[in-house]
This record gives C-alpha cells, sequence and structure tokens, in this order.
C-alpha cells in the first residue's frame, strides 16, 4: 500500500489541486481501540483481549484509564476502560495492507466503506464488530469476541481530499447515492 501512495502521489497532486507534493494529503497515524469496560472486572478475559490486539497489530498496545468518575456506567476514576494502540511508518503500512486486503472482504455482509465515516477534517472511523475476521487470530482459540474501533488519522483539509487520498490507496469505499425523482 505504501507503493501505491508513493507511486500515485503524482496523480493525487494534481487531483487535489496542489501547488507542492509536501500538501499532498497523506495518512499521519492509525489508533486502534478496544473498549473494555464490561469486561474490566475478569482478568482472564482482558488478557485474552490484550494478547489478541498484540498479535493483530504487531506492537504492544496500552491500556486506558477512565479519566473521571461516571455512576452511570459504574466506572472510577482511574479503572482500565480500553486496550489502545497508535500505529506510525512501516507497522502502520503493514496493519493498513492487511486491514483493507484481507479483513475488509472477510467482514459478513461487508457493502464497503460508508462515506459518513469520513468526519470533515478528513479522519476515517471504521468500527470492526468481530475481531477474528483479522488472518492473525484463529477462530477456534477464541473464547471471547470483541469489538474493535480503527482510526485513520490523515492530513487531508476537508472531506472530499480525504475521499481521493482512500480511493487513491484502495480502499472499498462506497458509492455516493444519487437522488432519483419518482414519478408515478
Amino acid at each position: 500500500m505504501k507503493e501505491k501512495y508513493t507511486n500515485a502521489i503524482g496523480q493525487l497532486q494534481k487531483d487535489v489541486g496542489a501547488s507542492n507534493v509536501m500538501q499532498v494529503p497523506r495518512i499521519e497515524k492509525v489508533v486502534v481501540n478496544v473498549g473494555i469496560g464490561r469486561i474490566s472486572k475478569e482478568s482472564d478475559k482482558v488478557k485474552e483481549v490484550f494478547e489478541a490486539v498484540e498479535s493483530i497489530v504487531g506492537q504492544t498496545p496500552i491500556k486506558t484509564k477512565a479519566q473521571r468518575s461516571i455512576a452511570g456506567f459504574k466506572v472510577r476514576e482511574g479503572q482500565d476502560v480500553g486496550i489502545k494502540v497508535t500505529l506510525r511508518g512501516d507497522r502502520m503500512w503493514d496493519f493498513l495492507t492487511r486491514l483493507v486486503g484481507v479483513a475488509l472482504p472477510r467482514v459478513r455482509d461487508f457493502q464497503g466503506i460508508a462515506l459518513t465515516a469520513i468526519d470533515q477534517n478528513g479522519n476515517l472511523n471504521i468500527g470492526i464488530t468481530d475481531h477474528t475476521v483479522f488472518p492473525e487470530i484463529i477462530a477456534e482459540q477464541v473464547k471471547h469476541v470483541f469489538g474493535l474501533q480503527v482510526s485513520v488519522v490523515t492530513t487531508a483539509k476537508n472531506k472530499d481530499d480525504a475521499k481521493k487520498l482512500y480511493e487513491t490507496l484502495g480502499f472499498p469505499l462506497q458509492k455516493e447515492k444519487t437522488k432519483e425523482k419518482k414519478t408515478h
């Protein structure tokens, strides 16, 4: 995927209308996040999630802690509520290649990434409900299935530039739906 980006940077510069190669949008980092709020008391499940995330991304994750207490969610300040990893450089490109090429096509009833998943700053947020779609996970050995969120952070200035970047890299985005008038 990194090669695809480097080869297409000239065309992408024309598409975006950038006067300089440094103005072309690029991917800065990828953040993978898993919420463990419900299972935080069960250390064996937390350990399994931690190890699964580590094998998926190829980097040791960190545990995130609650910043404040919320009685409605039964969360206390300082309690473990998530596991996250920030990927940059070659690990980021390797993960994105596996995500787009292997994991997303294995998602059941996958219709493409909705354009609403791209925010106004050009960042892409993908929610994956079943972590077993990744090839590193052996489904027969999984005791606890969990979902994860993948956030792709770019230097794009707006949604349109980011959309061109994602299309260039081969992300399976859904086509825009045109509004048709119904005549009876």
